[in-house]
Parts: structure tokens; sequence; C-alpha cells
């Protein structure tokens, strides 16, 4: 199929272009209690086409570009028109020039892991063990799942010599938490995993139970005010995306992030942990084709890389890395009892938790936290979080325990001082 799409772009005198074929395997398996109730499997072939177009507007060099599907078994004359509609649209986009990904032809990348090489029945069943190995109780249960392993094959190929290949295994999903008393509440997980981290999800339920459990008897909303906050899980993630969404050089081109390389980018004063962060190329390549490999993003709260794709490393002069989802993050000073040895609110789950790259203000709606008054812990629901980042980021402190999902290997837990509270 990349032969024929080649074909249509020669012959609609296209130069310039980008083919992304992606070749997946899954396996869905839907679950009510432990019992389950549909299996599916799912073979899926997509290719998505990059067009190119060099011009000048006003005296200088552009690069306009457009991006449609290409679907298996379409006829000739239909590519040929997809592929020249893109090829006008390009026209209208005033990039200016930069140059695009060069490179060869390689082997092929497997994928690495647990479920490299293993068949999608065997890794969904490991995950699905673990999945309820924690569910033994009545009073709270799991009382619907989805589990979806998927195995990728992503190819590459563009005007510059890149061919490129790779594979990637994963096994995700989604869990729903009951506790029919004292209240009825439902709570709502995710999970997403590379490798077998099979202990890593017993973990996650065994928390999820009783989280929910705690949320059934949690009636009123924390006080009003200002608390030291102990923030866990996704919401670790969540707070240090800041620096990854921060560096991305497309930031920096466009002066919404004032980063450069060898700056103090945690403040100059830091009383808490000093943060280390290491990139992880989960993927061997970009999407571009660019070869990715494990960088240091910040060492000791300085800054060590900008990352990015061709265009805005090429406006800035310096070397494209591809773009980054996945961070490993060193591990933090104290542990998480000695994080709650003074008065606490410790939020598990937020109805919704944001991170605002731009401003650095984060906050989420409380959906269960503990409240730790010096000598008792009282669980509460409702009221919101409000934080700035860009205020707290000297001061907190990380835990030693740390915490795993797809894109996220770090501390378990952050303690930010001085946080408004919205309560009662």
């Amino acid at each position: 199929m990349i032969g024929q799409i080649k074909t249509a772009l020669d012959q609609s005198g296209i130069e310039a272009y980008r083919i992304a074929e992606s070749v997946q395997e899954s396996l869905e398996c839907f679950f009510i209690r432990k019992r389950l109730d549909q299996k599916r499997r799912t073979y899926l072939i997509d290719y998505s086409v990059t067009v190119f177009r060099p011009f000048e507007k006003d005296g200088q060099k552009m690069l306009g570009s457009s991006t449609v599907n290409i679907h298996p078994g379409m006829e000739e004359k239909e590519m040929l028109d997809i592929l020249q509609g893109a090829y006008s649209a390009a026209a209208l986009v005033c990039n200016p020039y930069y140059e695009l990904t060069r490179g060869k032809k390689e082997e092929m990348a497997p994928a690495k892991g647990r479920f490299a090489g293993q068949d999608l029945e065997e890794s969904t069943r490991q995950m699905v063990e673990a999945l309820y190995a924690a569910d033994t109780a009545e009073e709270v249960f799991i009382n619907s799942a989805e589990v979806f392993a998927k195995r990728v094959v992503k190819r590459i190929v563009n005007s510059r010599g890149v061919d490129v290949s790779y594979e990637t295994c994963q096994v995700s999903g989604e869990y729903v938490v009951q506790c029919p008393k004292p209240q009825d509440v439902e709570t709502y997980h995710q999970f997403a995993y590379r490798d077998a981290q099979t202990e890593e999800l017993r973990r996650q339920v065994e928390e999820a139970l009783s989280m929910t459990q705690a949320r059934a008897k949690a009636v009123k909303a924390p006080k009003a005010g200002e608390y030291t906050v102990i923030l866990s899980g996704r919401q670790v993630r969540e707070v240090l995306s800041y620096y990854l969404v921060r560096s991305q050089t497309g930031m920096v081109y466009q002066k919404y992030s004032n980063y450069e390389i060898g700056a103090p980018i945690q403040g100059q004063e830091i009383s808490g942990d000093a943060v280390t962060i290491e990139l992880k190329a989960k993927e061997p390549y970009s999407e571009e084709g660019i070869p990715m490999k494990d960088r240091i993003l910040m060492e000791k709260g300085t800054l060590k890389t900008l990352h990015g794709g061709s265009r805005f490393a090429y406006y800035l002069g310096i070397e494209p890395t591809g773009d980054y989802r996945s961070i490993w993050v060193h591990e933090g000073s104290r542990t998480l009892e000695e994080m709650k040895s003074e008065p606490y609110l410790h939020i598990v789950s937020f109805s919704d938790f944001q991170m605002d790259g731009f401003s650095g203000y984060f906050g989420g709606e409380i959906r269960l936290a503990f409240w730790y008054d010096g000598e008792t812990v009282t669980p509460v629901t409702g009221g919101s979080v409000n934080g700035s980042i860009l205020e707290a980021q000297g001061r907190m402190t990380f835990s030693k325990e740390r915490y795993r999902d797809e894109n996220y290997d770090g501390p378990c837990a952050v303690r930010i001082e001085g946080v408004k509270v919205a309560g009662e």
C-alpha cells in the first residue's frame, strides 16, 4: 500500500511527504463483576499522509503542510483527489521554512518487555488476574471492567530517505469500583502498561477498593482555608507535567516559555526537594522518524534539554529530539508516613484535576481526601483546590515510594504547603 501511495504522490507532483502506516491487532475483554461478558478481536490498518508544499510569501520561504487519511483498498482516482486536495490546502498554511527529517531504511525495532512476542490472550490473562487479585470482599468490589491488549506495528516513510518501523505492545483498561453502604458510591479508575506490571496493578486496585470504601463514609467537605496538601498517584505526574510542557521547543519558540538550557527552572531557592526528571523514549522513533533516546530533562532543578520535533528545533537552531510523553523522576527525600507527621489534607481522588502549562496554576474538585488535624483522620469530600507551581515549586517534597503507569515512573506523592482549598 505504501508503494501505491508513493506512486500517487509522484503522479500528483508532490515531492515532499511523510507516510505513517499503523497495523494494530487488539483483544478487547469486557467483564461484569468477575464474569467475562464479551470478548472481541480487531485488526486495523491505517495510513496517514502528510504532504508538504514549499512556497514564498512576501519574499520569505514557507513550508505548508496538510495531513489526510488513506484507506486500504481505496481506488486510485479517489486517492489522487485526496492527495491533490491536501496539496492545495497546504498552500494556506504559512509556516516559515524548515527541513524535514533525513534518514535511511532501518531494520524493524521489536517491542520490549514481557508482552513482546506474547500472545494477546496470555497478556490479557496475566493482567486480568492481577486486576481481580485483591477483589475478595463483598462490601466493596469491582462491578465492571474493560481490558484491552494491543500490538501495533508502525512504519514511517518520508521523501528524505526515512524508512523506519517498530513494534509496541500494551495492556490497558478501566474499571469501576462500587461500595453500596453506607451510601452507594462508584469510583472510576484507569491503567496502562507496556510491561506486565502485575504487582503494580494489584496494588493500585487495593488502593481503589480502600478509597471507594472511605468515599462511601465521607459526608462533608473540608473547611475553607490554606492547607499542607499531599497529592498522590496520577496527580503527581500532572503537577510535574508543567516542566515537560514548558520545555517543548514549540513553547519556547512561540515565547510562551522562557526556558533555556542551564536555567534554574525550579526557582532560585529550593528548600524542598530539587527535582530530577528523565525523558524516557518509549518508542525508538518519533512520529517524524527522528531516532529517540532517553535524556535528562532537568537535573536538581536545572534545565538540561529542550525537546520537540523538526520544525521548532530548526527555528531555534538546535537538535530535534522528537516529542516526549513519558518521564522517570528521581525519588524524593521523605517516606509517605514522614509526610503525614504534621496536619495535612491528603487528596487521593479528584473529579477533575488540571495542570495549566501556560500559567502554572493547578486545581480540581475534591472527590475524596483525608484530613488529619493532628489527632484524627477524617474522610472528606467536596470543595476544590487551587494552587500555583510557581509559588510552590521551591517547597515541594516528594515521597521515596513510587508509582508507575504507562508514561510515569516516579514518586507516588508530593507534599505542598500553603495550598488554597475552597470548602465549607
